[in-house]
């Protein structure tokens, strides 16, 4: 169901690699592309031959979250996207000058940090002599249309040098699909389970996917990280939690794919693919799955 490793260093600006996790079409379902999956501590191939770009998703072709110039060859040169959502300030997620670049037209932030966002786009605009993007602020629960998709941010478990900025996870739904994109984050916040249906006490709709991010690897749980991060320990146990409440309804066989990996926390794509406990899974740069 997965693609080889190897296409993780193959992968190019030529086009997608699908992976298909359901019976309904690639325009029917909702499509993943992974930009970059790694953390913060990636800057370029390793010594190991390994390389992640810094963590980012294309929607369906046409909207991001999060977003760097490493990831822009990433990006197949026929998809031309024009919106982006961020999750929140820091380095490795927001760059306003690869944004500009990019040819993105509208901006969508938490109003947490909205005035610095867009003091930032104003500098890296005149600098590039490039126009300004529409930034928009949103607010955690509010529902937003994109085309077919709808995108509501939740909160994140997660800190910025901004004290008052609430970093951000989002829930994008599309048809029947419901799924919960999760990074940056120390597991999921109770208010965000609320908001997304899949509180401990209050039963509403399940998610049917989940990316979540495992910036700690097997055999690094104990990490000062825990309070802003998660690890595969972590993302199993959640998982477990949501299976067995029915708080997650993923179709039969369907992986719970990682991403946000540190490269001094986590082995090679290799060695992942070996010892990952089912039913998670490593996704790698380039990847596309259609749920």
């Amino acid at each position: 169901m997965g693609l080889a490793a190897s296409s993780m260093l193959a992968a190019s600006r030529k086009g997608f690699a699908k992976t298909v996790l359901d019976s309904t079409s690639a325009a029917e379902g909702l499509s993943i592309r992974f930009l970059g999956t790694g953390a913060a501590d990636w800057n370029g191939r390793d010594d190991r031959g390994e390389l992640r770009r810094l963590s980012s998703v294309l929607l369906d072709r046409k909207v991001l979250i999060d977003y760097t110039d490493t990831a822009f060859d990433m990006i197949p040169s026929d998809c031309h996207p024009e919106t982006i959502f961020y999750t929140h300030s820091h380095g490795d997620h927001y760059r306003p000058a690869a944004a500009l670049k990019l040819g993105i037209k509208k901006v969508f932030l938490s109003q947490t940090w909205y005035d610095t966002a867009r003091m930032d786009f104003q500098k890296a605009a005149k600098e590039l002599n490039l126009p300004m993007p529409t930034l928009i602020p949103i607010y955690t629960g509010q529902a937003i249309e994109v085309g077919d998709l709808t995108i509501t941010p939740v909160p994140a478990n997660h800190a910025t040098s901004l004290l008052m900025e609430q970093t951000l996870m989002y829930l994008v739904e599309k048809g029947k699909t419901r799924l919960l994109y999760a990074t940056d984050t120390g597991g999921i916040p109770a208010v965000s389970s609320r908001l997304i249906g899949i509180d401990a006490h209050q039963k509403g709709t399940p998610i049917t996917a989940l990316i979540m991010e495992a910036t700690m690897g097997i055999g690094h749980e104990v990490d000062f990280r825990l309070y802003t991060h998660s690890s595969v320990a972590l993302v199993e146990q959640t998982v477990k939690v949501l299976l067995q409440t029915e708080r997650y309804t993923p179709r039969p066989g369907q992986f719970v794919y990682l991403t946000h990996m540190a490269r001094t926390l986590h082995g090679t794509q290799k060695e992942l693919d070996t010892t990952l406990p089912s039913p998670l899974k490593a996704a790698y740069d380039g990847l596309e799955v259609v749920f």
